[in-house]
């Protein structure tokens, strides 16, 4: 049965591919859109004000005027700028009722009161506008460089017409995540005037991290032996606390990696099925995993700089080796090698009374919180018995079949 449904979807797909798709500009976008889609089995047909004047155009595409070509598909997609929009306001009985795509991005974030994609459906109300493509650029079509712009943000109110692009994102092996409804719209257009979008979470939450353990550290070695011992250590403020709270965040960090991929099996395995959103706080966790890893990285480079600064021995065994984040399971080993050697580091003074300042435990003490509960959920994951049904679920099984129904209506996102 599994096979033949297969084959069914495989039939659809590409009976899907064969139809034919209106680009609305000729510009490097629209050509290189058109060029990527042609050589995807998509027909395309692209308007133009001067349909005789539009050279440079992929070999096998079809040129016309904008009402006619709008007469060839239900599928337009609006590769120009906003403020030429206003002659679509001519062709509302041709567009309506067709799915409208919007591309568009603006030079600045708030330039205008409203999204570029609810403007276009303010002058086109009898069409299904649907907002796709931006962060996708013209060059990285061209070079098929989309490593770095493989996701496609899409947002519309018709969920059947989001449907329907989100097909033709994943034809085009780019990978479509579903937004909501058009309000979304003036996020997504903001997201390729951000500078680092997927930066700012893992910069601020080092942020902390750094400030949380630095303040940590100076009451236990700074302040603590100045009230009671009336000694005087604030040198260590320099390069002995930064090289304890280095390694301490890149730990911590490299730890956070890893977590939100244990939650959501966690999820996956409590709601029996993979076809349904995660909540949108992991989801954006997830994308920023690799960016948390990158600066872990970097604390664990900054220090081995700092240990090669002070020849302590208690700082030197701790090597970039340790250090090097790596995929998958090369990853969770390195998780292992550095939760255990903060553990033989610490030894018996982790348990020691003596080892306690104010009552505060060792800052390595904390580090090891996340991790080890990192380390011993993944443990109980992998167990033969969790292992399994988790493996069937992403595999497609589900323990309510209900939700197949509702993930091939488009009602869900996977």
């Amino acid at each position: 049965m599994e096979k033949t449904t297969d084959v069914l979807l495989l039939t659809m797909n590409s009976s899907d591919k064969q139809e034919t798709v209106c680009i609305f500009g000729t510009g490097d976008f629209g050509q290189s859109l058109g060029l990527e889609m042609l050589q995807c089995g998509y027909s395309i047909v692209f308007g133009s004000r001067n349909p005789r004047m539009s050279r440079l155009l992929p070999n096998g595409a079809e040129v016309l005027s904008y009402s006619a070509a709008a007469q060839k598909s239900d599928i337009i997609i609006i590769a120009i700028h906003r403020e030429h929009y206003n002659f679509l306001t001519e062709l509302t009985e041709v567009l309506n009722g067709k799915i409208l795509v919007d591309v568009s991005n603006n030079l600045k974030i708030k330039q205008y009161p409203e999204s570029n994609a609810e403007y276009l459906a303010q002058l086109v109300p009898g069409a299904h506008v649907v907002k796709a493509f931006n962060t996708v650029s013209a060059w990285a079509l061209q070079s098929r460089a989309l490593d770095a712009s493989r996701q496609v943000f899409v947002c519309g109110n018709d969920s059947k017409a989001k449907q329907r692009v989100m097909d033709i994102v994943r034809s085009l092996g780019l990978t479509p995540l579903d937004k909501g409804s058009l309000m979304a719209a003036n996020e997504i257009e903001n997201y390729p005037l951000q500078l680092f979008p997927m930066w700012k979470f893992p910069f601020y939450l080092s942020a902390v991290l750094c400030v949380f353990f630095f303040f940590y550290c100076v009451i236990r070695e700074v302040i603590y032996p100045y009230v009671y011992e009336k000694k005087d250590r604030t040198f260590r403020l320099a390069i002995s606390i930064p090289n304890r709270v280095f390694p301490i965040a890149a730990l911590t960090l490299l730890a956070l990696v890893y977590l939100p991929g244990v939650i959501a099996a966690i999820l996956q395995l409590y709601r029996g099925t993979k076809y349904r959103r995660f909540p949108d706080w992991l989801d954006h966790w997830m994308l920023c995993r690799k960016q948390l890893g990158l600066i872990a990285l970097g604390f664990a480079f900054l220090h081995v700089l700092y240990t090669l600064v002070i020849p302590i021995r208690y700082y030197v065994r701790w090597t970039s080796t340790n250090r090097t984040i790596a995929q998958s399971k090369l990853g969770y080993l390195t998780l292992i090698l550095c939760t255990a050697h903060t553990l033989v580091y610490g030894g018996k003074r982790f348990l020691s009374p003596s080892s306690l300042v104010w009552y505060l435990p060792s800052a390595y003490v904390i580090a090891l919180i996340i991790p080890c509960t990192v380390l011993v959920i993944k443990f109980i994951l992998i167990l033969p018995c969790i292992d399994k049904t988790l493996t069937r679920i992403r595999k497609g099984w589900e323990r309510n079949p209900k939700f197949s129904e509702s993930a091939l209506n488009g009602k869900t996102d996977i």
